[in-house]
Order: structure tokens, then C-alpha cells, then sequence
């Protein structure tokens, strides 16, 4: 039964032109769920199995959460805001209807029940379906019906909106919505014409997907709103998914190398691969929303808002040496201008460029040289199956580090920087022979499990391999095994920790087959010899650099229900000194040195400048308004690029697609690692070791501190 729209020119015209919650009321009837054609999903005998031992295995979980009916309130919860964060597709008479089950779920978890779920999960579709079949009514009328002259504003965020009472409401929410797509594609420069036809192709694809959806893909949704309340890194995968769980296209396969997510209708980057092709390329960041794939430099973009991801994984995974364009929303850019296109030469990860890698260069400071050694490490890597063989000359971090080591000592540096920024971290073993090279004896981490039984690692060997002064360079991505090798090292105050506060990922999964997919689950934390978690908190620095990535969107604290920070009682160890002396007059010295640098200038502009974008969240479907709105961003985006280019000596843009354009050449080529003088947070870890290195040459000499 299609839309009942009335046939009356008159009343099309006001449908197109006003569209008031009125029009809407009196024009439109909704379309029937059970006229909708869709298969009504039902849970099989191997899914009820499956949940029954899922509840028996979460037993063991790190955090004890019974199955009770608070706990049933936070499931109910999460999988409604699972299936409609934005609360666009439900109606205040769905959620009343589902009232019944808020506090029955963890029955139904316990026997298997998964009736009333699918229930949920069946409504959701054909509310899906009603919106996509009104979007493409509205569609074949034309773009040009829209009056875009009017004053008319929508909320982005409706994360706590309160649910649309009537389809009225709900139908002027939906017009709303593809309002704004429209203003989008025609602020992109798009015609008409060809926006209608993107626009239609994108929902018919979507309700293609939506009929393609299986009991599989409900089930998988409704459970793991049930075990990522333990903590986000509790999660089923169905069998279809349980071998590569990460969607990880880093070292085995050829893409991009970049871990991806989906998050409401968009394909969400979580983070990139060090040294991978994006993150070469030097433009996709975490947080990135991708909404088209395109192959080639020119092949077609092809639309894929509310694709499944794997879809969108095998869209972006190709042969090596050829081009992918992805066109994306960039984390924290304006939500009401165009996205961006960026070109990635896909490769493998190679192994070694994922290698530890040393630079050196020299500081100035008060007619005093300062020979600095950086030692770089991507991630905490080992060749297990050449090191299980027993080859003599198998690859490791502590290794390579080791050798590294050696050729600087060779070099007579003042001093070292261990660049950790964006090491995801990697293998805990390497982490605590690591740590072993800088001290001399003694614990590295504490691992507690769900029982409780604490299990200490130590230095395996009792020679120190670099005694001399030290900065640890981290950033929001450093994670797991860069945050304990970060925090042994501040423990022991064997060095100066400077960056941004670290991701704050300290626990340990297991993997546990079940009759049906897989069960990954929390079974441990991980503590610091002072006995802090690395947990939630992450390492906080000594010596605070401006953080480039929002904590409310990249890093633990930023997922729901994530494990909290806590203590256990310290282990023994000894510190290299008592404590590291003026850290505040470090801070100081720091703090006037950005406050005058170029680089540091320009990134705080930008900061602030996306921080300003973020608070808008309300925005205009008036076309003047809009495109008012853009240029004076552009205007201001230009305007910051050209101060830096012209405080470092540059030649400035003459105009924003100038910028555009350079930006768009400048990604087609593989970035080189940029010289220590222009990678503004090394050089000024760099800094702050000289800093450092002064300040203990004096207090040695018993003078004056600077």
C-alpha cells in the first residue's frame, strides 16, 4: 500500500514547500507493518543454546554483575539505544509496548528465551522500512519541492531526545533529516537530478539490506547489548564473524590498514594501523566517519550509509598498489558542510616498517649542543615462530631496541625519547623485557584475574642496558602494552612521561568457542607497581602536551560501561630517586614554548576550532544560511593554515579550493616520516629532555636551578 498522498497539485505543493506536522497528520498514512513484506525473523535452537552457556561463561567475568532485574533495565536500555541511538524510528507506542519486557530479560537470558527480543528486533525493521519507502516518496516528487528559503532548524543530537508520539511527528523528523542530506549534496556542488539519484539509490540499497537481514544478525545485536554490559570488550561473534572478530585489515591483508566499526548507520574508524597505508597517507583519523568507497581515482563513489560492514570492509580491501577513495566525515569537522574525499594506496603492513627505528638530531640550548636519540616503536611485536624454533636472529622489539641501543651509546646522546604515540600495544611479554632494559631488577606489571589471584611479572634479567636521562612520548592512542611499559617507567622514576593522556585499555580478553560463534570476554586487569589500574584512566604525563584527539570520542573512557580505574595494594620495588625533580618548572618552561611556537599555535587553533563545531549540534536547513555558514568556516580554516604558512615561511593559499586542492595532491603521495624539526610534539619531547638533562647537571653540581 504506498503513501496516500493526495493526488490535489494545491495540497502537493504545501506537502513540499511547508511540510508542517499538520500537512503531514492529514496528507500521509503511515504504511502498515504487516503490509511491509518482510520476513519475520524467528531465534533458532542452537541461538537459545548459545545464550544459555553465554550466561554461565559471563560467570567468570572480571566484573561480577549478577543477572537480575537491574541488570535486565541496563540490557533493555542498551539494545534500544542499539537498534535507534538517534531515535528516529520508533514510536513512544513501540517503547510503551516493550515497557513489559524491561524487566524480563534476564529471565529470558537464563532459559534461552529470545522471543520477545526478535519481538523488538521485527518491529525496528519495519519501522526501518516505513522511513526508507517515505524518504523515496518524497524523493520522486522532486528536490526542487523542498523550500529550502524557510527557517527551519534540526537537532543532531537525539541520543536523549524523547521518542516521536505520532507519525506526524515522527514523518516531519524523517522530512527533516533528508532535508539536510539534500543541503549537503547540493552545499558538495551536486545537481539535482543527480542528488535525487543518489539519494534513491541509497535507500533502495538499504532496503535491499534490510530485507537481506537474518535471524543471525538479530541475535547477534540483542546479545551483545547483553554482554557489553559487563564492559565494551565482552562480545559474541556468530560463526560468520568469529575468525577475523576485529575487522582488522592490518598485517595479513591488503587495504588500508585500519580497524573499523559500525556505529548507527556509518562505517566508524577506530583506529589505524602504525605505519599502515592510512596512516601514511596522513589524512583519515580515528573517529572518521566513512560514507563512500570509490576504486581508482576516478571510479564511481559508491554510497554506503547503512551498509553492513563487512560489506564496506571488502569495499575498501583490494589489490596492492591501487587506489581507494574514501569520502568521509571527518571526526569533529562541520556537521553542516560537505565531507572529504581521501585517496589511499593500499599495501601490506610491512614488517620492517613496523620494526623499532632510531633518529638522531641536536638541540641548542644556551650555546650548549645536545645530541638527542629518539627511539621510535610502532607496536610490541616478536616473531613467536622463529623464536619457538630457536633461530638465533628472530625479530622482537626488546631486540631491535637492544641493537638501537647500542648505536646511540655509539652516538654519545644526552639523553633518549621512546616514541610510543599511536602503538596500539601488542605482545605483554615484550612490554616486560621492555621495561627490563632500563632498570636494573625488579616487577613490571601485576595482572589480577576474575578470582582475584594476582600474578606479578618480573625483569627477566638483572643488567640494565641504558641507565641515562629519559622522556616516554605518549598520545590518547598509546594503549595495553605501551600504557605498562609508559607506567613502569614513571613508577620507577626512571623517566619523564610527556604527551596526552594515554587510551586506558588494561585488561585481558579470552576467546571461548561455543555451540554457536564465539564468546570474547574480560577475565583480567592489569596494575601498575604503584598499584594503579591502567584501566579507564590510562597514564597521565608528567608533562601535559595539548591533546589532539577528544577524550569523549577515542579511548576507553569514551565506551559505555567501561571496567572503572582502581588500586590494588603496590608491590615492592625501588625507585631510581626520590622524586623527579621541578616538575612544575618543566611544565613551565614547556608551556612557554608552545605559547610561541608555530606549530603549537596552529594546533591549538585547530583544537579549539573543532571543539567550537562540536558544541553546535542544532543546524540550519536554510540554504543562505547554510552556505553562509560553510564560507565563513572555510574563511576561518584558511585563514588559520595561512598564519602557519606564513610563520614557518611557506607561501600562503589564495583561496580555500587552493587549500582543497593542495590537500588533495598531497594525499596521493605516501608521507615520508617528517624530520624531528617538523613533527612538532617530537621535537618538543626533545625539548623537554634537554630540560631535563640541565636541570639534573645542576642539581649535581649543587647550582642554582635555571
Amino acid at each position: 500500500m504506498a503513501l496516500n498522498l493526495c493526488k490535489s497539485k494545491l495540497l502537493n505543493a504545501l506537502l513540499f514547500t511547508t511540510m508542517t506536522s499538520l500537512s503531514l497528520a492529514t496528507i500521509a498514512k503511515v504504511i502498515p507493518a504487516e503490509q511491509l513484506n518482510l520476513q519475520e525473523l524467528t531465534p533458532t535452537e542452537d541461538q537459545r543454546l548459545a545464550t544459555v552457556n553465554m550466561v554461565q561463561l559471563l560467570r567468570r567475568h572480571y566484573e561480577k554483575i549478577p543477572l537480575n532485574d537491574q541488570s535486565s533495565v541496563k540490557i533493555f536500555d542498551r539494545y534500544l539505544e542499539t537498534l535507534d541511538p538517534d531515535r528516529r524510528y520508533f514510536l513512544l507506542q513501540d517503547i510503551n509496548e516493550f515497557e513489559k519486557y524491561r524487566h524480563k530479560l534476564d529471565n529470558d537470558l537464563k532459559t534461552g528465551n529470545l522471543r520477545h527480543a526478535f519481538e523488538m528486533f521485527n518491529r525496528y525493521q519495519a519501522r526501518v522500512k516505513q522511513h526508507l519507502l517515505f524518504n523515496l516518496k518524497l524523493l520522486k516528487r522532486g528536490v526542487s519541492r523542498f523550500n529550502f528559503a524557510i527557517n527551519e532548524t534540526l537537532e543532531t543530537d537525539r541520543k536523549n531526545a524523547h521518542w516521536t508520539a505520532t507519525h506526524a511527528d515522527q514523518q516531519s523528523l524523517w522530512r527533516k533529516i533528508l532535508k539536510d542530506r539534500i543541503l549537503r549534496l547540493r552545499l558538495a556542488g551536486k545537481e539535482d537530478k543527480e542528488i535525487v539519484k543518489l539519494l534513491t539509490k541509497r535507500f533502495n540499497n538499504q532496503l535491499n539490506r534490510l530485507h537481506q537481514n537474518n535471524n543471525e544478525d538479530a541475535y547477534q545485536i540483542f546479545v551483545n547489548a547483553f554482554t557489553q554490559i559487563y564492559d565494551p570488550h565482552t562480545q559474541y561473534f556468530s560463526p560468520r564473524r568469529a575468525e577475523n572478530f576485529d575487522i582488522n585489515m592490518s598485517l595479513k591483508l591488503e587495504g588500508i590498514g585500519a580497524v573499523l566499526q559500525s556505529e548507527d548507520e556509518y562505517t566508524k574508524v577506530v583506529r589505524l594501523v602504525n605505519k599502515g597505508p592510512a596512516d601514511k597517507a596522513g589524512q583519515l583519523k580515528p573517529a572518521d566517519k566513512i560514507v563512500g568507497v570509490g576504486q581508482g581515482t576516478d571510479g564511481e563513489m559508491v554510497d554506503v550509509i547503512g551498509w553492513r560492514l563487512d560489506e564496506v570492509v571488502e569495499l575498501i580491501r583490494g589489490k596492492k598498489d591501487t587506489i581507494v577513495r574514501l569520502e568521509v566525515i571527518p571526526s569533529g569537522s562541520d556537521t553542516t558542510g560537505p565531507g572529504k574525499v581521501y585517496s589511499i594506496k593500499r599495501d601490506t603492513v610491512k614488517l620492517e616498517e613496523q620494526s623499532a627505528q632510531k633518529k638522531l638530531f641536536t638541540i641548542k640550548e644556551k650555546g650548549k649542543s645536545f645530541k638527542v636519540g629518539i627511539i621510535q616503536i610502532p607496536t610490541f611485536y616478536i616473531d613467536f615462530k622463529s623464536a619457538q624454533a630457536g633461530e638465533p636472529e628472530y625479530k622482537s622489539t626488546t631486540r631491535d631496541v637492544k641493537r638501537l641501543l647500542k648505536e646511540l651509546e655509539k652516538e654519545k646522546v644526552d639523553g633518549l625519547v621512546i616514541d610510543l604515540r599511536n602503538n596500539g600495544g601488542g605482545s605483554l611479554q615484550e612490554a616486560n623485557e621492555l621495561t627490563g632494559l632500563f632498570i636494573k631488577q625488579g616487577p613490571t606489571v601485576v595482572v589480577k584475574d576474575s578470582l582475584g589471584r594476582v600474578d606479578t611479572q618480573e625483569d627477566p634479567d638483572g643488567s640494565i642496558y641504558y641507565d641515562g636521562p629519559m622522556v616516554v612520548l605518549v598520545n590518547r592512542l598509546s594503549a595495553s602494552a605501551s600504557e605498562i611499559f609508559a607506567g613502569a617507567m614513571q613508577d620507577y622514576r626512571r623517566a619523564l612521561v610527556v604527551g596526552s593522556q594515554t587510551f586506558g585499555k588494561g585488561t585481558v580478553q579470552s576467546i571461548q568457542p561455543l555451540n554457536h560463534g564465539q564468546l570474547k570476554y574480560t577475565l583480567a586487569k592489569f596494575y601498575r607497581v604503584s598499584g594503579q589500574s591502567t584501566q579507564h584512566q590510562g597514564i597521565m604525563p608528567d608533562i601535559h602536551f595539548p591533546a589532539v584527539y577528544n577524550t569523549e570520542e577515542i579511548g576507553e573512557s569514551s565506551l559505555p560501561d567501561a571496567l572503572p580505574w582502581d588500586t590494588i595494594k603496590p608491590v615492592r620495588h625501588t625507585p631510581y630517586q626520590a622524586n623527579i625533580p621541578e616538575i612544575m618548572l618543566l611544565q613551565k618552561k614547556h608551556n612557554q614554548r608552545i605559547q610561541i611556537s608555530p606549530d603549537f599555535i596552529y594546533i591549538q587553533d585547530q583544537l579549539n576550532y573543532q571543539r567550537e563545531l562540536e558544541k553546535q549540534t542544532k543546524i540550519s536547513l536554510n540554504q543562505k544560511q547554510r552556505q553562509e555558514e560553510l564560507q565563513q568556516r572555510q574563511e576561518q580554516r584558511l585563514a588559520m593554515e595561512n598564519t602557519f604558512r606564513k610563520a614557518k615561511g611557506k607561501d600562503t593559499y589564495k583561496s580555500y579550493s587552493d587549500f582543497e586542492e593542495a590537500a588533495e595532491k598531497e594525499s596521493l603521495k605516501e608521507q615520508e616520516d617528517l624530520p624531528v624539526e617538523d613533527d612538532a610534539y617530537l621535537f618538543e619531547a626533545g625539548n623537554v629532555l634537554v630540560d631535563y638533562v640541565q636541570l639534573k647537571q645542576r642539581i649535581a653540581a649543587n647550582d642554582s636551578v635555571f
